[in-house]
């Protein structure tokens, strides 16, 4: 007679014959997966090695804290400090022509933030703005770097809010570039965050997410530099790779990931600003909204000036390059006129200097 722990025997005996079967199929597949990732990997790193022997380190270094950053220093004349945005370095500031039109009456030092281009990011530290703004401080202090206008781009705007309310009188002006000030919904949060978690984030970024960010490289500049197109000097001097190395993708997207908050805890504090504040962005920049951001800003800074040009997106350097000169004389400008009245600057109009 059966009985019904002889049935379960029974039913469970076809499951267990199944699951070598199954394990049987799977393993060509993980076996498969392995070796597109190791692949994968060997590629990053062949390409990782050629970009830099084709594009090495073009300026000098600084040593502080331990932390080792490279800089391009040209001209002669009061210091302009120029702040990359996220995902780029001073190369990217560079193919822009700012450091040549710039340095023809200024001392400019382009710095590569920590884990761009040259500069190292050491584990150990969360480099939010604030930490950033601190290290740029000590190593103008070393260099022997006095009162710098700090022009910024893009997420290295708050790098230089940050700079100028952690060290007041140390800059003389900001000129800040299409920034983001506030903590507004991004979707690049969603999609990128993975890649800067620890472990997973490792692998992607050794694997497939240089690979991903090539094949994405090309809508991603058409929507940086909407309505224009991306100037041809950027498009042959500034190497791709340079950007996909693991190293930097870890800068990139752990910048992504702490945008939001960084923005949420400075936006309290930009009315305590004193120092002359000029507000860049094109109209057109479908990147971080000027209406959500820049405006914004103006509005909470009343001494600061606004500088929206029309038919211009997110690379104001690349696009419009006159203008962000002419951003840089305003601020000088300002600069001195506090000085000798010992006042704040009168505040801006509701719609000053709007260009194009």
């Amino acid at each position: 007679m059966m009985t019904s722990s002889t049935r379960q025997l029974d039913q469970a005996a076809p499951d267990e014959a199944r699951a070598p079967a199954l394990r049987g199929k799977s393993m060509p597949v993980i076996a498969g997966l392995l070796a597109t990732l190791a692949a994968s990997a060997a590629f990053v790193r062949y390409k990782t090695n050629q970009v830099e022997k084709q594009n090495p380190p073009a300026g000098k270094f600084v040593e502080v804290n331990g932390v080792r950053l490279h800089y391009v220093e040209r001209g002669e004349g009061q210091a302009l400090v120029l702040l990359h945005g996220n995902g780029t370095s001073s190369q990217e500031v560079d193919s822009s022509g700012l450091i040549d039109v710039a340095s023809a009456s200024h001392r400019v030092l382009a710095f590569d933030r920590p884990g761009y281009g040259y500069s190292e990011r050491p584990g150990r530290m969360k480099w939010n703005a604030e930490a950033q703004a601190d290290l740029l401080h000590e190593a103008l202090q070393r260099l022997g770097v006095e009162k710098p206008i700090i022009v910024a781009h893009s997420w290295a705007t708050m790098v230089a809010i940050a700079f100028a309310l952690r060290h007041p009188g140390a800059a003389r002006s900001l000129v800040l570039l299409s920034g983001y000030y506030y903590p507004t919904p991004r979707m690049d949060v969603a999609a990128f965050s993975p890649t800067a978690l620890p472990v997973v984030g490792d692998a992607m970024r050794h694997t497939v997410s240089p690979l991903i960010g090539r094949a994405m490289w090309p809508a991603f500049l058409a929507k940086l530099f909407a309505p224009t197109a991306a100037p041809q000097r950027f498009l042959s001097e500034y190497p791709v790779w340079m950007s996909l190395r693991p190293g930097q993708l870890r800068a990139t997207t752990e910048e992504i990931a702490m945008m939001i908050p960084s923005a949420a805890e400075l936006s309290a504090r930009y009315g305590e600003l004193k120092l002359p504040v000029v507000i860049m962005a094109g109209k057109s920049d479908l990147h971080v909204l000027p209406r959500l951001h820049s405006e914004r800003l103006h509005a909470a800074i009343p001494h600061s000036k606004l500088v929206l040009v029309s038919g211009v997106g997110h690379m104001v350097t690349h696009s419009a390059l006159p203008e962000v000169m002419q951003a840089i004389r305003t601020a000088d400008g300002d600069s001195h006129a506090m000085a000798s009245q010992g006042v704040p600057a009168a505040p801006a109009s509701a719609g000053s200097a709007a260009a194009g």
